[in-house]
C-alpha cells in the first residue's frame, strides 16, 4: 500500500468550538494541540499543516487541579538586568486567561515555522461570545 502525503492545498480545514467552562487546563490544552496539528485525522502528515481551527470560549472559567492556583507561577524576563517577573496562576487567570490557554497549547506544539502557523489557528475568548459564527463551528466535547 502506498503512503499518501497531503499537501497544504489538499487539506479541508474545519472549525471547532470548545467550551472551557469547568475544563482542566492541561488536559484541554493537549486535546486542542491534537486538533491543531491534525493528528485526529487519518490524513495526518507531520511536515504539513493538516489541522483545524479551534475556538475556545469561557476561558475565564478554566480549572486548575490541586493547589496550582497558588503554587504555579508564570515567569518572563524583560531583557534588562534583574528583570525577571513572576505572576501566580490566580493573578494571571484574572488578568488574562486567554494567554494561559494559548501558552499551555503552545508548549505542546512544535517550535518551528509549522508550529507558529498552527498556533494562529487557535482563537481564545474570555466570555461565551465569539465573532466566528459565519464559519459555523462544530461543538467538540473535550474532557
Amino acid at each position: 500500500m502506498k503512503t499518501v502525503f497531503m499537501k497544504k492545498s489538499d487539506v479541508e480545514k474545519k472549525w471547532y468550538l470548545v467550551d472551557a467552562q469547568g475544563k482542566i487546563l492541561g488536559r484541554m490544552a493537549s486535546m486542542i494541540a491534537t486538533y491543531l496539528r491534525g493528528k485526529h485525522k487519518p490524513i495526518f502528515t507531520p511536515n504539513a499543516d493538516t489541522g483545524d481551527f479551534i475556538i475556545v470560549v469561557n476561558a475565564e472559567k478554566i480549572v486548575l487541579t490541586a493547589n496550582k492556583l497558588n503554587q504555579k507561577f508564570y515567569y518572563h524576563h524583560t531583557g534588562y538586568i534583574g528583570g525577571i517577573k513572576s505572576e501566580s496562576a490566580k493573578d494571571k487567570i484574572k488578568r488574562s486567561p486567554e494567554t494561559m490557554i494559548r501558552d499551555a497549547v503552545w508548549g505542546m506544539l512544535p517550535k518551528n515555522r509549522l508550529g507558529r502557523a498552527m498556533i494562529k489557528k487557535l482563537k481564545v475568548y474570555r466570555g461565551p461570545q465569539h465573532p466566528h459564527a459565519a464559519q459555523q463551528p462544530e461543538p467538540v466535547n473535550i474532557v
